[in-house]
């Protein structure tokens, strides 16, 4: 069984493969790293300053001379039009935002209009600083390969300049002798633009709202003039009604004002995305763009959940982070081209390292949570947004995660139990892969578990953003051997196989702590 990799540039090093043999199984661990690119990047809005600066540039563009203008966004399209598609577009799409309705007024030549939207565009390598924390579910489409193989989608996250992560994708396929080949990323970025009018459900809305604590008699008022299904367009309209309405006293007013903004921070929290059909899913990047994440959306544990109806979908529940709070908030998908994001809620529903079941268990929704940021807990649900209640699984029994434990993806389901992956702090903070197994019928049930761990950073390993760390979001069992991306020192990806009848007899073998 080997890694072998296809021609990726600069971005994979060495193809030798490293064998680990702890004492109970072998492990293969391949050279192959998939590294940052900072050559990647994205246009986003670029906004240098209130409105009264925003004028005097446009005042200044507006006062060049045509010919210098020309010769000036002929510089911009020189430099620029190779590394973004549709420029043209995207410079008259800024300039239109910035400009307002004078937009349309005629008196602006054409090439001034890109040059002023030039001036409020910027490039952001959102992989610049790291490359890590990858997850892996089957492609939708498994057409056209050979026997026994299986097209995958690698989930990653990307860090660039401010420490922001975003989410990049990456195809590749998993041969029948678990050969790997990663297919090298389209050259262009593209965000993904909001749907607008996306409709919001009444219940479920203000079912959220009282977890929140935002329940209160302006929140009543306004969901009393909503209709069952609303936009965001429309919740602004009875949001204000209310604030003008009389009230008893200042202090009301600041009140109802500070609810108001709960309010509308939710529904921007809750949203959907999309992007062209016709694009490349390594051009697709989600971005940041509800309040909760504005300083990143992290370590996204991508699941393929299939229904009773044999129906399926997308999951992955992620970390939201605004520069000082975490929240935990779940993306939804069907085609890796339309996105639905939303909250979720409860006490359950807490801290990091939300990790969902592939099914129903019992007609319940299950999954791993660790909001006590120590030990792992197992929760059920019969609405996918609301966690009211949980179990504890595991907990640290071994020096190697003497710090804490978490999970790393979802349960993957074998015939000898739910595999799950974990993290382990030990020593020095140093970062380990570990395993354990629970039961099919009952997950409550530890049926095995690692004594030692299944990956520890190897001297090669230990240099990064964050030294001595191993981690994924997300594996998945092929033929006969576990493949694991997983994330280096904070930093870059790498990839490792280990048979899974000889991982499960190891778990199965090791019962002496079960806690």
């Amino acid at each position: 069984m080997s890694l072998l990799k296809k021609t990726y540039g600069r971005f994979f090093g060495s193809s030798e493969l490293v064998n680990e043999t702890p004492s109970s199984f072998k492990m293969k661990r391949s050279q192959l790293v998939l590294q940052p690119d900072q050559s990647r990047v994205l246009l986003r809005s670029f906004n240098p300053g209130d409105a009264d600066r925003v004028a005097r540039i446009v005042k200044e563009v507006l006062a060049i001379p045509e010919t210098m203008a020309a010769t000036i966004l002929e510089n911009v399209m020189i430099d620029f039009s190779s590394r973004h598609k549709n420029l043209n577009r995207v410079l008259q799409e800024r300039f239109d935002l910035v400009y307002g309705d004078r937009a349309f007024d005629g008196s602006v030549s054409e090439q001034k209009r890109l040059l002023i939207g030039s001036c409020f565009l910027a490039e952001y390598s959102l992989e610049s600083a790291a490359l890590f924390n990858p997850s892996v579910v089957p492609h939708m489409d498994q057409a056209r390969l050979p026997a026994g193989a299986l097209r995958f989608i690698l989930s990653l996250r990307a860090t660039g300049e401010g420490h922001i992560s975003s989410i990049t994708f990456r195809t590749g396929v998993l041969q029948a002798n678990g050969e790997i080949e990663i297919e090298e990323p389209d050259g262009f970025l593209t965000e993904a633009k909001q749907v607008p009018n996306s409709l919001y459900q009444k219940d479920l809305f203000v079912r959220k709202l009282d977890e929140l604590g935002l329940g209160c008699d302006f929140s009543k008022r306004v969901s009393n003039q909503l209709g069952s299904y609303f936009t965001i367009d429309e919740l602004d309209v009875c949001i204000n009604t209310e604030l003008r309405s009389k009230h008893c006293d200042e202090g009301m007013l600041h009140k109802d004002h500070q609810t108001a903004h709960g309010i509308r921070m939710l529904a921007q929290s809750n949203y959907e995305v999309q992007f062209d059909h016709g694009e490349e899913l390594s051009q697709r990047i989600l971005f940041p763009v509800s309040p909760s994440q504005r300083n990143g959306i992290e370590d996204a544990r991508f699941v393929h959940f299939r229904n009773a109806d044999d129906s399926h979908l997308f999951y992955a529940t992620f970390t939201a982070y605004d520069g000082s709070v975490v929240m935990p908030e779940l993306i939804e998908t069907t085609d890796f081209c339309r996105f639905r994001f939303s909250t979720l809620n409860g006490p359950a529903a807490r801290n990091k390292g939300m990790a969902l079941f592939p099914r129903k268990i019992n007609g319940r929704y299950a999954m791993l949570t660790r909001h006590d940021n120590e030990s792992i807990f197992l929760s059920y649900s019969d609405n996918i947004h609301f966690w009211n209640s949980s179990k504890l699984l595991i907990k640290p029994a071994h020096y190697w995660e003497a710090i804490q434990i978490g999970n790393c993806g979802s349960p993957i389901e074998t015939e000898a139990g739910w595999l799950v992956l974990s993290h382990g702090v030990g020593p020095m903070r140093k970062y380990c892969i570990g395993a354990f197994l629970l039961d099919l019928d009952d997950p409550g049930k530890v049926i095995g578990r690692l004594s030692e761990p299944l990956l520890q950073p190897n001297e090669s390993e230990r240099k990064g953003y964050v030294p001595n760390v191993v981690y994924t979001c997300g594996a998945l069992v092929h033929n006969d051997f576990l493949f694991m991306p997983y994330g280096v020192a904070d930093n870059a990806t790498a990839f490792a196989t280990v048979p899974i009848k000889e991982l499960l007899n190891a778990m199965q073998s090791n019962t002496s702590l079960l806690k």
